[in-house]
């Protein structure tokens, strides 16, 4: 049994948002803190997620850190050039130092008489500290549906989030289920090298053109210039800000710019109209998230490649491939489930106990909310990164991680200059600013939109989305309201 280790501060989970939390205390000269991460490497999505075509869908000069500007080699760049970005920023703040791996996170309790956070690994003993930062993502927990003969099967299966690299796919029959960015970058990358794939998608998505490009040498050297690298950011940022005026406030304007252009997508690159009908939507474009690809529609148009969709789903699974809602016995080498991340219900994957003992998942028995997605009543010193409803369906969620830190951060500051021990959100508060981002949510696609969407809980409440500007998330992380705290 390992000696408990105390620490002022303790960060889990080693992506973008711990990364971002542990500069920043850095910078506030808080150096007594540790990252627990569960896996044995550190980088979180970009070095977890490593299967055929993965690339980012938000253009990489914004899609980064705003201290730490990176010459990318193209404007969406792949997997492999964010797992060297990613690793850079660990290396260049010496947080491997700080980290403990194959620190798989048990259970974290609150203690009121010495207030501070308890929490249990499954290997790497016991941790004690004042903040607990929650920094474990919402795409992180893999989810796999249980149908029926699941666990028969004898070929090989996989989720996209942990890649078999030691399967050689190419000859093989495969089937991937799922139909989201994960599925629509995977089956391009590996469509020409299968002998048939068959793509299971429970519902369509839209569909808009990737706007990539490769960036010259004298354009990344350009990058290195700060000023530029940040004008080239704020511009691409300005740029994707405007989709909020069709998610919320235009059906019309949404209607002209992305339906209209998806539709001519789909049109030019789809010939068949039986297909093209499987893969045109039934809900507003931006109920779901916007794919965008310029390579998926030709690679499903491919001979080798058949699309089922929900009349011609999956009705079990046998020892040799699947039985289809339609009676076809289709016998496969290799299933890929593209089925995404308990990212709503399960943003947290860990008991959580505070106060009072109230527990978390009590406290979000009907849906997850927090108070800027950020902070929740009864859990002092407690702060989720990427928490309920902030999720950001147009623009870098990494903009909205950095606008958290603003809020962590003066929480600590304001913590360290009251005297006090803890730092807790008011209930009332936390309601009101939760009736405030339903109400406004109404008025969005993904509320009215006609899909069902990850976006949602169980509830029916929209808990990924913040349903507004990103802009405007920021100016409520970025002023701190006493008012709304209790300092004990």
């Amino acid at each position: 049994m390992q000696a408990q280790r105390n620490y002022r501060v303790v960060i889990i989970g080693s992506g973008f948002g711990g990364q971002c939390a542990a500069i920043r205390l850095q910078e506030q000269g808080i150096s007594d803190f540790c990252i627990l991460e569960r896996r044995d490497f550190m980088g979180g999505t970009w070095c977890q997620n490593s299967y055929p075509g993965a690339a980012v869908d938000v253009q990489s000069p914004l899609y980064s850190i705003s201290s730490e500007p990176y010459a990318w080699s193209q404007m969406f760049v792949e997997r492999d050039e964010l797992q060297r970005y990613t690793n850079e920023v660990i290396d260049k703040h010496g947080l491997r130092d700080k980290t403990t791996l194959n620190a798989n996170v048990k259970e974290v309790r609150w203690n009121e008489s010495t207030k501070r956070w308890l929490l249990e690994t499954d290997e790497s003993g016991v941790f004690e500290a004042q903040v607990l930062i929650n920094a474990s993502g919402p795409l992180s927990t893999p989810v796999i549906p249980n149908f029926p003969g699941r666990d028969t099967f004898k070929g090989k299966s996989f989720h996209t989030n942990g890649w078999d690299h030691s399967y050689d796919y190419r000859g093989k029959r495969v089937a991937i289920v799922g139909s989201g960015a994960s599925a629509a970058q995977v089956i391009p990358a590996i469509a020409g090298d299968v002998a048939e794939l068959h793509v299971f998608q429970r519902s369509p998505h839209w569909v808009l053109p990737r706007p990539d490009r490769v960036f010259s040498s004298f354009q990344r050297k350009l990058l290195g210039i700060k000023p530029l690298y940040k004008a080239l950011r704020w511009s691409i940022y300005w740029a994707l800000e405007t989709r909020v005026i069709g998610f919320k406030y235009s059906k019309a304007m949404l209607d002209l710019v992305a339906t209209r252009k998806a539709l001519a997508h789909l049109n030019k690159q789809v010939p068949d109209p039986a297909l093209r009908k499987k893969l045109t939507p039934d809900f507003t474009i931006g109920c779901k998230r916007i794919i965008l690809s310029s390579t998926l529609y030709p690679a499903l148009s491919q001979k080798n490649v058949t699309v089922h969709d929900k009349q011609d789903g999956i009705a079990s699974i046998n020892e040799t491939g699947i039985l289809t809602a339609q009676g076809e016995q289709l016998d496969v080498d290799l299933i890929i489930w593209s089925t995404g991340y308990d990212a709503t219900d399960g943003v947290i994957s860990y008991p959580v106990v505070g106060r009072d003992g109230m527990s978390l998942s009590t406290f979000w028995d009907e849906f997850p909310r927090a108070y800027l997605g950020t902070a929740i009543p009864n859990f002092p010193n407690f702060f989720v990164v990427t928490g309920p409803n902030t999720g950001i369906g147009h623009t870098s969620a990494i903009f909205i991680i950095e606008s958290q830190m603003k809020y962590i951060m003066d929480s600590l500051r304001l913590l360290d200059k009251s005297g006090k021990q803890s730092v807790e959100v008011r209930a009332d508060a936390e309601n009101e600013y939760t009736q405030m981002v339903h109400s406004e949510m109404e008025k969005t696609v993904w509320k009215s939109g006609g899909c069902t969407s990850w976006y949602q809980s169980k509830s029916g409440h929209v808990v990924a989305m913040f349903p507004g500007f990103s802009f405007t998330y920021r100016r409520l992380a970025s002023r701190f309201q006493k008012k709304h705290h209790d300092f004990k």
